[in-house]
């Protein structure tokens, strides 16, 4: 058997890693095809260095465009590739543009696809990820769902019967495994002159949060507030499109201290260090609460209930000054006694395990492919 990973942003190659690492370790016979939709080539060789992954056999070099436009690419450059290849299956991760070209592409091909992370919703269709979540999951083959939740939506939807397996969630794979390491490793906490629970921490890329300045004005406002009201700076690790807007709001609040990108291991540490997180990441969401970190969503709908419900996360009313500061009211009174709703860090296993079969043919010696 043959698995082809197609990935395109850094949340990929994290959710991803833990089934490529062990797809490495076990000799199986697999390859990686990055369309680099967010390409930063110093930060992507940083995650994949951090996560232990052989870097991709295939580089498209979409980056970015409409959704439209960036789709057709990823096709135009996916589908050849699948073609030489004839992998057995193609592996995509989450809701991105690059998982649904890669489902799109092998579909076509008639290879089989897997979703990891299949079965979430946000029931808001306005959002280009939900609708690229539910197209993946009715284009594929296995469905690999982190809870029962999802499996029950996807039955809800009519997709029945063995392809759909209750895996875990390959996040608590990757943060699991180096949670640890991070806090050896990272020294951004002394390099920024954070003290661990002095501070807060600020992610913020959705563009339904960022296209609009004025909105993104407001946001800055109300979550700096926030952290005004505590004594606390708020440390924004911007994405780098969001250079001029995130400058312009640090020099209108004290509070809010922008720096660039970090990597991996960084945002790990970062993350364990903060009495409170604030994020419209799904993944960071995800994160904070496998790691204890109470979450407040810059979002008025999420597809990951469960943080919800066991007490990590709190979902505003609304994105404005009152409603988030009586969210994160609510949060910051709040004791952490949650579990990890996102499985043991094996997730990966399970996943590999139903894709192979125990596929005698999986085991053969890993080979860099030769191309162009």
């Amino acid at each position: 058997m043959h698995i082809t990973y197609v990935l395109g942003t850094r949340p990929e190659i994290i959710k991803l890693a833990s089934l490529i690492a062990a797809s490495l370790r076990d000799g199986l016979h697999f390859s990686i095809v990055h369309t680099n939709q967010h390409y930063d080539e110093a930060m992507d060789r940083v995650f994949f260095d951090e996560l232990g992954l052989p870097p991709a056999d295939y580089n498209l070099g979409v980056g970015s465009a409409p959704h439209g436009v960036q789709i057709g690419r990823m096709l135009c450059g996916i589908e050849p590739v699948l073609a030489k290849l004839q992998p057995d299956v193609v592996v995509v991760q989450g809701d991105t543009n690059s998982a649904l070209a890669g489902a799109m592409a092998a579909n076509k091909l008639e290879i089989a696809v897997a979703h990891v992370e299949a079965g979430l919703r946000s029931r808001d269709r306005s959002m280009p990820e939900e609708v690229n979540r539910v197209l993946i999951d009715h284009l594929s083959d296995y469905l690999f769902c982190p809870t029962a939740l999802q499996a029950q939506i996807l039955h809800d939807e009519g997709l029945t019967g063995a392809r759909i397996r209750i895996t875990g969630n390959t996040v608590a794979d990757a943060t699991l495994a180096h949670a640890q390491t991070a806090l050896r490793r990272s020294t951004i906490l002394q390099r920024l002159g954070l003290p661990e629970g002095g501070y807060h921490l600020l992610t913020c890329h959705r563009r339904s949060n960022t296209e609009d300045p004025a909105h993104f004005a407001a946001l800055m406002q109300a979550v700096t507030s926030i952290s005004e009201a505590e004594g606390l700076p708020l440390v924004f690790p911007m994405h780098p499109r969001l250079d001029a807007l995130g400058s312009a709001a640090a020099q209108r609040h004290r509070a809010l201290r922008a720096i660039g990108p970090v990597g991996y291991l960084d945002m790990l540490a970062l993350q364990q260090g903060a009495a409170l997180i604030m994020t419209d990441s799904g993944g960071i969401q995800e994160e904070a609460c496998i790691l204890q970190r109470k979450c407040l969503v810059l979002r008025t709908n999420t597809e990951r209930p469960e943080t919800l419900q066991i007490g990590g996360a709190e979902l505003p009313h609304g994105l404005d000054e009152v409603a988030l500061r009586s969210a994160a009211d609510r949060l910051l009174g709040r004791s952490v006694t949650w579990r990890n709703p996102f499985g043991d860090g094996h997730a990966f296993r399970c996943i590999l395990d139903t894709l192979l079969a125990r596929d005698e043919r999986a085991y053969a010696p890993r080979q860099r492919l030769q191309h162009a």
